[in-house]
């Protein structure tokens, strides 16, 4: 089959260039993945952790499902958050997303 197709042979000496910019396109795509997915995600996991560390007796919650409360009973995995006066719901402490400032739930 090698008939129909001529070999092609390159020269001695010519691979320097490229193998530097092959070493800058790597260099480059890290650092974009770096400061584009990686540093932001976990600045993130940052914040929830202290989010949830300072949870306290009183506070009022976001759930991830979008559910508005206010923490009543505190466990080391769990939370209860009165939603209606007399509903009280349990909730894994992950799910709590964000905390709200006093009086939001009264002003909605």
């Amino acid at each position: 089959m090698s008939f129909f197709i001529s070999p092609a042979w390159a020269e001695a000496g010519a691979a320097g260039p490229s193998d530097i910019s092959g070493i800058i396109f790597l260099v480059g795509f890290a650092l974009i993945f770096y400061f584009m997915m990686w540093r932001p995600q976990s600045k993130r996991a940052k914040e929830h952790k202290a989010l949830i560390a300072d949870l306290a007796k009183g506070d009022e919650v976001v759930t991830s499902a979008g559910i508005l409360g206010k923490v009543t009973k505190l466990d080391d995995d769990y939370v209860v958050l009165s939603v209606a006066e007399g509903t009280e719901l349990k909730f894994q402490k992950m799910h709590i997303t964000a905390a709200l400032p006093k009086g939001t739930i009264k002003e909605i």
